[in-house]
């Protein structure tokens, strides 16, 4: 009986970054993982620059990323790498940063891409639309804000004229639907990856959205590289570890200098795998405008509170918990899908000290939308007599809204935190009350803000409890708009307020002061008596 030999061919996906780019095709549609320096493919997209830079191609990328991606005001990462004219044609994001990704924001602002920005959640649900060969996204989430296709519809400026967000009305109940797109192509990143492409993600603080964008590339017929800091043997990696699939990755890139943010050190008290003391974490906080909106915000958590936190003021609420002994009481989630540990404030945000769980961002955004949090804290730049907030577009800066339209959408308890001035403003808090040393130039309560991120009257119909704290007051929305309600020991309401304060408002007839233990170098009295 004879015997066939057969010629083993080498199955390993490893490839270098420059021939993984290569394969990337000219008008091709890319989504891009990472978060800020988190899970960021910074070498994938350094060669495909330097690709672009040396041949010309590839041209006329559209670009889908649900969050900002790069970190270095001094260098190119991230988005930058793909921020040429003739290389990137459309950009749709959650978020940006001019300081962080200056070339791309003047793109935008110079007219010479199109470009749109949507909240974060709807970018990773409608990517997980795709990848399942969905129609689209069905969802209420940003009805009447500036995503909605009778406001801007998401458009950032006047080279991006198509419509790519509709209303549908299904039982007599308006929608928004994002129709789905082909995705071409995938970039993604984790830690460890076998030669057969089946990626972990152990090193990683977060989990995002890796598999989705992978598997919506594939639904597509497309093309994925998943870059990693190392590779092991295949049959080595435990199943219950492989986040991503290999039978969903084309090219693997090693990239043995990848680090887990854009911090020098490794830190795996952020992955679980081990439990930073909580003695070591604890910080007193300045007595300064911040610590005065913080104390005044955590007054209104209740025990048991499952709470989301801002970029901002608000992400250092966990430090102020922490000192003032209430830190168990309250179960802290990023829109990044860590839950529980105490989250970086803005070193690293999205990565959390002693995380208790990670969960995907489309499943975070899924708890989030039907109204799973009991409160959040979120800053503002610009808030109008209504009660209308916007934090994604003013002053000719592109911010984008980020997680905030998700967020908002359905949360019962929604607390804005911010300086009631910005530029200059210099407070002194002493003897149980606040003194305006130096107001800041520039008012945050306006006339008409420039983006409709939050829609008061939407909210007051839902049935939302609203407050705006400051450092000086509080205000509550009620169904004429803003509504003064407290104000700080030392303050004189119609100087220190009133006169920087350009839109309406009323003052309560039960205008009180706000709590004098607030304004002290401890409250723990103040907190004790929380029920």
């Amino acid at each position: 009986m004879g015997t066939t030999s057969h010629k083993q061919k080498s199955n390993s996906k490893v490839v270098s970054a420059e021939e993984a780019v290569k394969k990337i095709p000219n008008d091709a549609t890319i989504t891009i993982g990472g978060l800020i320096s988190i899970l960021c493919p910074e070498k994938v997209l350094a060669s495909l620059e330097e690709r672009f830079l040396t041949t010309g191609e590839p041209r006329n990328l559209s670009v889908l990323t649900p969050v900002r991606v790069g970190w270095d005001q001094n260098k190119s990462t991230g988005l930058e790498h793909v921020s040429h004219k003739g290389m990137l044609k459309r950009l749709i994001s959650g978020s940006f940063n001019v300081k962080e990704s200056p070339k791309l924001t003047d793109m935008i602002r110079n007219n010479e891409i199109e470009a749109y920005n949507f909240s974060m959640g709807t970018l990773f649900q409608l990517i997980r639309s795709i990848a399942g060969g969905h129609p689209g996204l069905l969802t209420t989430a940003g009805l009447h804000t500036y995503v909605d296709p009778r406001y801007d519809g998401g458009r950032l400026n006047e080279a991006t004229k198509e419509d790519i967000v509709k209303i549908l009305e299904i039982d007599k109940k308006e929608h928004l639907f994002y129709p789905s797109f082909p995705i071409d192509v995938a970039i993604i990143r984790g830690t460890t990856a076998d030669e057969n492409g089946n990626i972990t993600l152990e090193e990683e603080p977060a989990t995002l959205s890796g598999l989705e964008m992978a598997m919506a590339a594939k639904a597509n017929g497309g093309y994925v590289i998943a870059q990693v800091k190392r590779v092991t043997e295949n049959k080595t990696l435990h199943p219950r570890s492989v986040e991503i699939p290999g039978i969903l990755v084309d090219a693997v890139v090693v990239d043995e200098d990848q680090k887990q943010s854009l911090l020098k050190d490794y830190h795996p008290s952020w992955t679980g795998e081990i439990k930073q003391p909580i003695n070591q974490l604890k910080k007193t906080l300045q007595l300064d405008a911040k610590k005065v909106i913080l104390r005044r915000a955590l007054k209104e958590i209740d025990a048991g509170s499952i709470v989301n936190l801002g970029v901002g003021i608000p992400v250092d609420l966990p430090q102020l918990a922490l000192e003032e002994d209430f830190f168990n009481e309250i179960t802290f989630s990023l829109e990044h899908g860590a839950i529980g540990g105490v989250p970086m404030g803005v070193e690293v945000f999205g990565a959390h000290i002693n995380p208790e769980a990670f969960v995907t961002s489309p499943q975070i955004f899924d708890f989030y939308q039907a109204g799973g949090l009991s409160a959040t804290l979120l800053g503002f730049a610009q808030i109008d007599g209504t009660g209308n907030v916007n934090v994604s577009k003013f002053n000719g800066i592109y911010r984008g809204s980020g997680g905030f339209v998700d967020i908002t959408h359905k949360t019962p308890k929604i607390i804005f935190c911010g300086t009631l001035t910005s530029g200059g403003l210099k407070v002194s808090v002493e003897n149980e009350k606040i003194s305006i040393v130096n107001e800041g130039r520039h008012k945050k309560f306006i006339q008409t803000i420039e983006h409709l991120t939050f829609n008061a009257s939407q909210a007051l119909k839902k049935g939302q409890e609203v407050l705006y704290i400051t450092e000086r007051c509080v205000f509550r929305l009620e169904e004429g708009g803003l509504v003064l309600i407290e104000h700080a020991p030392g303050v004189d309401v119609k100087k220190d307020i009133l006169s920087n304060v350009e839109c309406e408002v009323k003052i309560s007839a039960d205008l009180k002061l706000m709590d004098s233990e607030i304004f002290t170098q401890s409250s723990n009295e103040m907190l004790m008596e929380r029920v």
